[in-house]
């Protein structure tokens, strides 16, 4: 069962994974974007990182709600409000409970996601987070490790696509052939889950 130490330790991971990762995340961003993916995200989760380390809430919903609070408040650009969007609406899914299984995860994870995907008017082929996360949450179901595999697979196969959303469909073709950053920092956040549960 998952609980709200499980939460809390998954915000954490995803911070010391967006940190580790955020040169590469801002190259990425450079290429297609603004430049600034790799430097928001850090700042962001290291706000999640450092609340939690205060303020533990009770339950997994609320510690998920509290992150994307914080996310939406230090992150500026699309992703805060995105990644901000993704947490609550799946701590919102969660609802009450103490403790959670993994499948009420998967399924509260895919309600968040559906969020994201109004927010942004994006869906799956768009070269976006979504296109990491669609996968993950399907294999969420299965297990953490299968999770993060999906979602990794998810965002290298934003290569060969066309942006058709944010900053980089500006670019239109110039789009093809560079991984798209929020598919990338997308499967950090699953891939954190398997540190989580370790």
């Amino acid at each position: 069962m998952l609980d709200a130490a499980f939460m809390s330790r998954w915000m954490t991971a995803t911070a010391a994974a967006v940190g580790r990762e955020e040169t590469r995340l801002t190259d990425l961003d450079s290429a297609i974007g603004d430049a600034d993916h790799g430097a928001n995200l850090r700042r962001g989760f290291t706000a999640v990182s450092a609340t939690l380390d205060k303020e533990t809430p009770d339950t997994p919903g609320a510690v998920l709600a509290l992150a994307g609070r914080q996310l939406i408040s230090t992150v500026g650009g699309a992703s805060g409000p995105l990644y901000g969007t993704l947490l609550r609406r799946t701590g919102k899914a969660l609802g009450d409970a103490a403790e959670v299984t993994r499948e009420q995860l998967a399924e509260a994870l895919g309600a968040g996601v559906a969020a994201v995907g109004q927010l942004g008017g994006a869906a799956a082929g768009d070269k976006t987070m979504l296109d990491a996360l669609l996968p993950a949450v399907e294999a969420l179901g299965r297990s953490f490790a299968a999770a993060a595999e999906a979602a990794e697979a998810g965002a290298l196969a934003t290569v060969p696509l066309r942006a058709r959303k944010g900053r980089a469909s500006y670019l239109g073709e110039r789009s093809v052939g560079h991984q798209d950053p929020g598919a990338t920092s997308a499967a950090l956040l699953v891939g954190a889950l398997v540190e989580a549960a370790a």
